[in-house]
């Protein structure tokens, strides 16, 4: 994984989702629409029928157990052939990382092969049946339905390409990631970071909060807490070496991390170790499932 990589997986990840319509159609002879651009992103998985799509000048004939992707602000075509049309589970959806649509910055292909899968009627039948629901478990569930659906589209390609180009500022950014995860043992200053961008320090922060959600520093703590609790869990160091490790003096650390986990890190250690040894698994069945 190129350097960098996990910050754009997880900021890729964290994309504001919000479903429009979901629903499964046996369309109409008059389902047609030519050149236009739509504002939101389709899917379409095909259960029966023939029909075809076109999607910035490329002309796809859909087959049965075929799931298509249709982006947002791309020129698209779509109609019946015959009588035989389609039946298909569909969805409508924004996607934005930042404000970007998801899929400027994410490559795929415009379909996968799923075939007969159960799985998929299930999920969008989920997402049907939840997207009916208004109350906020409903609305938690339609969440979780797309984005199991977008994770099985993704699972499907043969090949996924992260466009961290895509504008100057994220080109920008992408090298400040990359300078963060390489010199994250030592003390990094906003002025230093916004040098790497090339931007004024104010203008930097605004940047990188709005590409984030968080402060330079906050970004930088936090993952230095991650890699804190990786190397708690995964290697013999002390709590005085991990701390050094991640660039942290050790009262900070301590204090720092028991407000990200809630423990110290002494006790996260000790606890999460305890939870995963082999005695604990037994000890917690034994609870769940009394003789």
């Amino acid at each position: 994984m190129p350097t960098g990589e996990p910050f754009w997986s997880k900021y890729i990840a964290n994309a504001q989702l919000d479903l429009l319509v979901a629903a499964y159609t046996k369309v109409p002879l008059s389902w047609n629409e030519h050149d236009y651009v739509p504002d939101f992103n389709k899917m379409y998985y095909i259960l029966e029928g023939e029909g075809f799509l076109k999607i910035e000048g490329q002309v796809f004939y859909p087959k049965p157990g075929e799931l298509y992707l249709l982006p947002a602000g791309k020129l698209q075509s779509y109609g019946t052939l015959n009588e035989r049309t389609f039946g298909k589970y569909w969805c409508h959806f924004t996607a934005k990382a930042g404000n970007l649509n998801l899929f400027d910055m994410v490559q795929v292909p415009s379909f996968v092969h799923i075939g007969e899968a159960e799985e998929m009627k299930q999920l969008f039948e989920r997402l049907i049946r939840y997207s009916r629901g208004d109350d906020i478990a409903s609305a938690f569930r339609v969440h979780s339905a797309l984005l199991d659906i977008l994770a099985l589209y993704m699972d499907r390609c043969p090949e996924v390409r992260v466009q961290t180009k895509t504008t100057s500022a994220f080109g920008k950014m992408h090298k400040v990631m990359a300078y963060i995860e390489e010199h994250i043992s030592e003390h990094l200053t906003v002025e230093e970071l916004a040098q790497i961008a090339h931007f004024q320090p104010n203008y930097f922060i605004q940047r990188f909060k709005s590409l984030t959600g968080a402060s330079p520093i906050q970004y930088i703590n936090r993952l230095r807490l991650e890699k804190a609790a990786h190397q708690l869990l995964l290697s013999a160091l002390s709590v005085s070496e991990i701390a050094q490790g991640v660039g942290m003096e050790l009262s900070y650390f301590s204090r720092m991390f028991k407000e990200h986990t809630g423990y110290s890190p002494s006790a996260y250690r000790e606890m999460v170790r305890a939870a995963r040894s082999p005695q604990h698994r037994i000890d917690s069945r034994k609870k769940e499932d009394p003789l």
